[in-house]
């Protein structure tokens, strides 16, 4: 275990901030956001799918435009940080639900990724993931909210609230 200075602290916060925003590309199928956590030399390795990233992106967002709804969300990261190289474990746990001989399904994937950064011209990006399955669950969708609070704001892809920051600065 390496001792923290305070530019491995930085590096790590920057690794991180690519993590989150790989997970927010997919669930608002950002394609410019996705392509930008990726050196354009990346690889993708998800054993159903080893392609470079650009491939990845398209063949990820094309499998996500069926569903109803995800969220990919992260837990533990684990970065080191060997000079201008950096080698991480996320782990995570995605939610898809689809429409399956019409009905719904809830479809939890939970794993890891093993990456690799490289810093090169002093930006971090990925140049290798790779996406190890742990568990998975796959049950019929039962999300009762829905009905009970037809009022409430509800996440959207492309069109996502978090893109409108004037509607967070209204007043009373």
């Amino acid at each position: 275990m390496s001792t923290n200075t305070l530019e491995s602290l930085i590096a790590k916060q920057d690794i991180t901030e690519l993590i989150y925003n790989y997970m927010r590309g997919l669930d608002r199928w950002d394609k410019a956001l996705l392509q930008s956590v990726f050196f354009d030399d990346a690889w993708c390795e998800y054993g159903f799918i080893n392609t470079s990233a650009t491939k990845f992106v398209d063949f990820a967002l094309a499998a996500l435009k069926t569903h109803q709804a995800n969220q990919h969300m992260v837990g533990n990261i684990l970065i080191d940080i060997e000079g201008d190289e950096a080698f991480a474990e996320v782990y995570f746990r995605a939610y898809h639900k689809v429409e399956v001989d019409g009905v719904f399904q809830d479809i939890i994937i939970a794993g890891r990724y093993l990456d690799r950064y490289e810093k090169r011209s002093g930006v971090w990006k990925m140049a290798y993931r790779s996406e190890l399955v742990d568990w998975s669950r796959t049950e019929p969708t039962n999300d009762p909210y829905f009905e009970q609070a037809p009022d409430s704001l509800f996440g959207a892809r492309n069109d996502d609230a978090v893109y409108d920051r004037d509607a967070r600065r209204k007043k009373t």
